[in-house]
């Protein structure tokens, strides 16, 4: 019940830029006032809880002193930073609409914002970078996308809804014989163009602007939906589903969704969790295993195989149903 009491100190923590003013070399709560703009008195109290929670190490007498976790909130530190900024901020304000976002089944941010998620994203250019940054932190699994599909051979890899670029600067780096289609709206392009720039190089990508529901990029070998379909009714997922299919460079071609699976039979905290969590962000649901299936059998796909991925994960690799 005091969960939410902790993300919000540390958010605190993160938004007065604690963590940077700490690893300067500013130990005492007058100093981290001064330097933040905040009260002395306050900050004394904050720290207190911070160095409970091992978010900092030391005292008011001996010091404050940094520790990994509050390395990993520095201003040099981009994606984590950013992620507690947008877990503190607007994910925050779309949770405090739980009640209603759940006795409606209706967003919690658009109760809180007037708007749904991705119009606000389009509109704020800030938010839509750290949301950027955000998904890019969330890559745990990424690394062990190659070890669940073979995408040696020379193939195009397209990331449909790649977002900042991550999963796919992480497979061209594993895999130097492959090229990259990202294809996200376009105002995700900025962010994303600069981060393969600095990964793969983009020689090796191609960076599209586009909906998804209206068409992909063509000639693909594989085509990847990353945690891009818990926000859309059925439907509009087999349209991207068929869109995928549609586009593929022939009967070789693959379709991979990544994403995590709710069971109601002995559920894990984490697919439950982010389930609602997404009710409170998009309004949207993570599906089971069986409906994914289903719909992707509507678009003309059947699933080929799974695969387990971390943080409970899972990869569907599906391939296009030849005419019988």
């Amino acid at each position: 019940m005091t969960g939410g009491w902790k993300a919000q100190a540390l958010y605190t923590v993160v938004k007065l830029g604690l963590p940077d003013h700490v690893a300067a070399g500013r130990t005492t709560s007058d100093e981290l006032a001064a330097a933040s703009g905040a009260s002395a008195a306050g900050i004394r109290r904050l720290m207190r809880l911070m160095v409970a929670m091992r978010v900092f190490d030391g005292s008011e007498t001996s010091g404050y002193r940094s520790t990994p976790i509050s390395e990993a909130l520095r201003s040099d530190s981009p994606s984590m930073r950013d992620m507690c900024l947008l877990h503190g901020e607007e994910y925050y304000a779309a949770w405090g609409h739980a009640h209603r976002a759940i006795s409606m089944v209706n967003s919690g941010f658009e109760a809180a914002y007037g708007s749904s998620f991705y119009d606000y994203l389009s509109g704020d250019p800030d938010t839509a970078r750290r949301f950027q940054a955000t998904m890019n932190a969330g890559n745990m699994f990424f690394h062990e996308v190659p070890a669940a599909f073979d995408f040696t051979g020379g193939k195009t890899i397209v990331d449909v809804g790649g977002g900042g670029g991550q999963l796919l600067s992480t497979l061209l780096a594993a895999t130097p014989d492959a090229k990259g289609v990202l294809f996200d709206r376009e105002h995700m392009m900025p962010r994303a163009g600069e981060h393969l720039a600095a990964t793969v190089g983009l020689h090796r990508v191609t960076l599209v602007g586009g909906d998804m529901f209206t068409s992909v990029p063509t000639g693909g070998d594989v085509y990847i939906l990353s945690r891009a379909l818990a926000g859309w009714d059925d439907d509009a997922v087999v349209q991207a589903f068929g869109n995928c299919r549609r586009a593929m460079s022939g009967p070789t071609a693959r379709l991979l969704v990544l994403d995590r699976f709710v069971v109601d039979e002995d559920p894990s905290v984490l697919p439950a969790l982010w389930d609602l969590h997404l009710l409170m962000i998009t309004g949207g649901a993570h599906r089971s295993l069986h409906h994914i299936t289903e719909l992707l059998g509507r678009a003309g796909l059947d699933v080929e195989r799974t695969g387990a991925l971390p943080m409970e994960h899972v990869a569907v690799v599906a391939a296009p149903r030849q005419a019988s």
